[in-house]
């Protein structure tokens, strides 16, 4: 038997703080939780990152549902990716049961059911607050990592973005950039190629495949308008609670491509438009990525250090992101290096490949002299799990066997009925349902190729006593895609600025937005 008073001390040394924390949960020895050993998370480290990892079954989620509730009280926005489709309880309060009850009694905690402030959000055509982006405020360099062009490939995505943005072109949607593409391999070849320098049809033609590609994928439905801004994941209540916005993307399970795609666009966004916040008392947002290995699943090297690269910076724009997945291993070894707060749920042994790497999961956290980590892992019962995380100076926790409180919301779906009641409360919905398509390079360059035939052919003349017909310029200039020239002007800075980092992004100075 463990020395118990020594097991107390090191627990509360290692977790009370003098900011603002929230108790996670109780420190266990020896199969059973000690009194008074509380293990608490400070809020002035949650921009540090975190993992929350173990098998199928164990608690993962609730961990994460549980941790989004005390962030909401703390007034934090959190946005959680739902890939499963569990996590829509959150908007309904819990339902009591012995079980609930005896967890709470151990751990020294009152069990009070409550319901969250949630906005749900959607790629798709679920319901709930439609995300998009325009093709212009994705960029060059994340279009053509997400597209993995080599460099001749790559320097061709480029020179289209300037020439839309020379000759105020926005490009909006997938179907733009096609028509640009389209016209410079034909039509506007000689004109390019004066102006920007050669344009191989062979790089033009990959190009054109690989877009498609990713059109079947469902790409065409999140890149278009209205963009979604930045500003509205970080609301809070009217309640002075942080809202908890649920992005459901049950149906990208099997396009892992697109949804690395929509994470590091998301990403990226947030960097962009985010000022430069260093140490707060508490992080502007939260985001929590379930089922994480979706995220670097068939993500070529490229789109792994783009990421490595914006989870290292973001934090100090007061961001915190959370990768929530079976196994550590899940997650490149240059990203599991920037996560502070560890929570590492039982991991089963079945083969000797999965003792292996049980064992090397083991070396990722803190030695202890209370526990063998090897073999705890695979006896930590559901609801448990191994704990560490960053103090407020920055020096990693104790590891300590934890208890877990339960979720104050539904520990379960929210029923069709119940989402409709949510969504139909939602201002953002009925803002951002609309689809807006706004004349653009298509629509544009269509005209143009239109005033050309008719000039060949010798029409377009004005009829006799008549006003000439519209030039494509006046067309533009009284269309909405002169709206469009400033912002697309603006992210061209934007652009630039994060093209020295490899990350797309827009000009926080305009109205931003992400799919």
């Amino acid at each position: 038997m463990a020395d118990q008073s020594k097991f107390l001390q090191a627990i509360k040394d290692g977790y009370t703080f003098k900011g603002e924390s929230v108790k996670i949960g109780i420190g266990m020895l020896d199969g059973g939780p000690v009194n008074g050993a509380f293990v608490n998370l400070p809020l002035k480290t949650m921009n540090r990152h975190g993992l929350i990892a173990g098998a199928t079954g164990t608690g993962k989620t609730k961990t994460l549902q549980m941790i989004s509730e005390a962030l909401s009280d703390a007034s934090v926005p959190v946005l959680l990716m739902d890939i499963k489709g569990d996590l829509s309880g959150i908007a309904a309060p819990g339902i009591p049961n012995d079980k609930i009850k005896d967890r709470c009694d151990k751990i020294g905690v009152t069990y009070k059911p409550e319901g969250y402030p949630v906005e749900f959000l959607t790629l798709s055509n679920e319901k709930g607050v439609r995300l998009r982006a325009t093709v212009s405020e994705f960029g060059p360099i994340l279009l053509s990592k997400i597209l993995e062009l080599n460099d001749v490939q790559e320097g061709l995505v480029a020179m289209i973005f300037k020439y839309c943005d020379d000759n105020k072109l926005p490009l909006l949607d997938l179907k733009d950039f096609i028509k640009v593409l389209q016209y410079i391999s034909n039509e506007g070849k000689a004109e390019i190629e004066k102006a920007y320098g050669k344009v191989a049809t062979t790089s033009t033609g990959t190009i054109l495949r690989k877009v498609i590609e990713l059109q079947q994928q469902g790409a065409d439905v999140f890149f278009g308008e209205k963009s979604f801004e930045v500003a509205d994941l970080m609301r809070i209540s009217d309640d002075g609670r942080g809202m908890v916005n649920v992005l459901r993307v049950t149906d990208l399970q099997d396009k892992p491509k697109l949804f690395s795609t929509f994470m590091l666009q998301m990403l990226a966004e947030l960097y962009a438009s985010c000022p430069e916040e260093g140490d707060l008392d508490k992080p502007k947002l939260v985001m929590f990525i379930d089922e994480a290995h979706l995220v670097f699943e068939e993500a070529s090297d490229a789109l792994l250090k783009q990421i490595e690269t914006i989870v290292k910076l973001i934090r100090s724009k007061g961001i915190g992101i959370f990768f929530c997945t079976q196994n550590p291993t899940d997650v490149p070894p240059g990203v599991l290096a920037q996560l502070g707060l560890k929570i590492q749920h039982a991991l089963r042994a079945f083969t000797a490949a999965d003792r292996k790497s049980i064992k090397q999961t083991a070396e990722n956290y803190p030695t202890s002299s209370f526990y063998k980590t090897e073999d705890l892992i695979t006896q930590l019962g559901i609801g448990e799990g191994l704990v560490t995380m960053l103090d407020e100076k920055g020096v990693p926790t104790p590891l300590v066997h934890c208890m877990m409180s339960p979720p104050k919301s539904r520990m379960d779906i929210l029923t069709p009925a119940e989402i409709d009641e949510v969504t139909g409360k939602s201002q953002l919905v009925a803002k951002y349902s609309q689809v807006i398509d706004s004349e653009s390079a298509y629509e544009i360059l269509t005209a143009k190729l239109h005033d050309a035939a008719n000039k060949n052919g010798g029409g377009g003349t004005a009829p006799p006593g008549g006003k000439p017909p519209p030039s494509t310029l006046e067309r533009i200039l009284n269309s909405g895609a002169a709206k469009q020239v400033e912002r697309t002007a603006a992210s061209v800075i934007t652009r630039s600025l994060l093209g020295a980092l490899g990350l797309g992004g827009r000009s926080s100075s305009k109205k931003s937005g992400w799919f």
